[in-house]
Order: structure tokens, then sequence, then C-alpha cells
């Protein structure tokens, strides 16, 4: 092989491993993303409960540190104010369990009394999910899925 072709080789190989260094070191830094968002409330009945169950998927190449969940009627004053992660602070955590190499499946459940449904707006709601990865990048969807109270 000559040496014009073995210095053009080994040029192309460093060039090929840093474009996947960087393509590793970038995918790191992703923030996590969220799918299958579900939300299914049911209205209590009588003096029988009710409940609002919210499942996702996350997906964090790091791994997955907390989901945190928070329901919001569409009129309520966080219709007029943009989440933030800070909002998210006091929100419930979700429980997840392993779905995929880097994705968990979260779901947070709660139980609706006939107290609770009689003080609640009618009408729409939001799901707002903060998802945090363990390298510290967060997504925040503040209608990550949406029900109505009737």
């Amino acid at each position: 092989m000559s040496r014009r072709i073995a210095v053009s080789v080994a040029a192309g190989a460093a060039l090929l491993v840093g474009a996947g260094a960087y393509a590793l070191a970038y995918a790191g830094d992703q923030p996590p993303a969220l799918t299958h968002s579900t939300a299914h409330y049911t209205a209590p009945t009588g003096d029988s409960a009710g409940s609002l169950t919210f499942t996702t998927d996350v997906t964090a190449s790091s791994g997955v540190k907390s989901v945190k969940v928070l329901a919001w009627p569409k009129h309520s004053s966080l219709a007029h104010k943009k989440l933030t992660a800070k909002d998210m602070t006091a929100a419930e955590t979700a429980t997840c369990k392993p779905a995929a190499k880097h994705t968990l499946h979260c779901a947070y459940t709660t139980t609706v009394t006939p107290t609770d449904a009689a003080k609640s707006p009618r009408g729409a709601w939001h799901i707002a999910v903060l998802a945090e990865a363990k390298n510290g990048t967060t997504t925040l969807d503040d209608k990550a899925a949406d029900f109505t109270v009737r």
C-alpha cells in the first residue's frame, strides 16, 4: 500500500472515531423522552371511590432518576402561567419499572373520594409530567395527557 493511501485511510479512521465519540457524548446529554402518555379518570359513585391513573414511558440514555406528576384543571391559574420545574417539586412521584434498555414504564394512581370529586372543577384537566434523567437533564410536558371530570 502506498504511503498516500495509508495516510488517507488513517485520517479517515481518525475522523470516524472522532465523529462516533461526539455522537455518543451528544446522545448522553439528551433530555428524557416521554411516549405513550395516557390518563384514565373514573368518577366515584355513591360511597365508592373513583380513581385517576396516568401512565407514560420515559426514555433516557443515562437512566431515569425521577418522574413527577401533577393533575391540573384547564381553567385554572396554571392555564395562564407556564409551569416550571420548580412548580413541580411538590408534585406526586410516579412508580416506574424497567420496560427496555433505557426506558421505564411509569404509573401514577390516586384515589378520588366523593368529597374530592365534589370539590373539583368540572371539565377538561391536564397531566403535567417532569422527568429527570440521571445526568441531570429534564423534560417538562405540561399537557402530557388529558382527562375530563364530569
